[in-house]
């Protein structure tokens, strides 16, 4: 057991020192950016709700379009660098292009993929902030988990629900399309 405990513990270290990392390019460099995915539910959860949160793999963040050539400036000098794999621009640790613990961008302001009911939301918003990491609303986090809606959101969704996070203001906020979804989250 103490094996698998340091494990874990290794690898909540290993995406604490990314994003931290993804904190300090980003201030230096005076760019926006917002977390958006599984490690923003993750800390969305765990302010609560201690240990409950679900560990992700990469860090999911939402930038200006216009800033990827500072961006890409910025991150040289943390010895990162931004690719563009498989229709998706993310930054790798140079040296080490694997994806799986890269930082993928998503445009603010645009949907993700154009089947989506809505856009990712856009930067003008002020952050959230939680252990010093700029973080997407949470009202904007959980329709970006309801417009993507695979398995992963909706195990996402759950975690966020039981943690008391989808207040009726959440649900308020939300257009009767992704409303629906929620519900379909909270049947299954």
């Amino acid at each position: 057991m103490v094996i698998f405990n340091r494990f874990f513990e290794e690898r909540v270290e290993q995406l604490f020192d990314l994003a931290n990392l993804v904190e300090k390019i980003f201030s230096s460099a005076g760019i926006g950016y917002r977390i958006v995915g599984g490690l923003a539910v993750y800390l969305y959860v765990e302010a609560v709700e201690p240990d409950a949160g679900r560990l992700t793999k990469d860090i999911d963040i939402a930038v200006q379009r216009e800033d990827l050539d500072r961006i890409a400036q910025a991150a040289k000098p943390y010895g990162m660098e931004l690719r563009h794999v498989a229709g998706v621009d993310m930054l790798v640790r140079s040296g080490q292009p694997g994806t799986r613990r890269a930082v993928h961008l998503v445009f603010s302001g645009e949907k993700v993929r154009p089947e989506y009911v809505t856009a990712t939301p856009a930067l003008s918003v002020p952050a959230e902030t939680i252990q010093g990491l700029r973080l997407i609303p949470l009202a904007d986090l959980v329709r970006m988990k309801l417009t993507s809606f695979r398995a992963k959101d909706e195990a996402h969704l759950k975690d966020l629900d039981e943690a008391g996070l989808l207040t009726p203001e959440v649900e308020a906020s939300l257009p009767p399309e992704l409303a629906v979804r929620l519900a379909l989250t909270r049947e299954r």
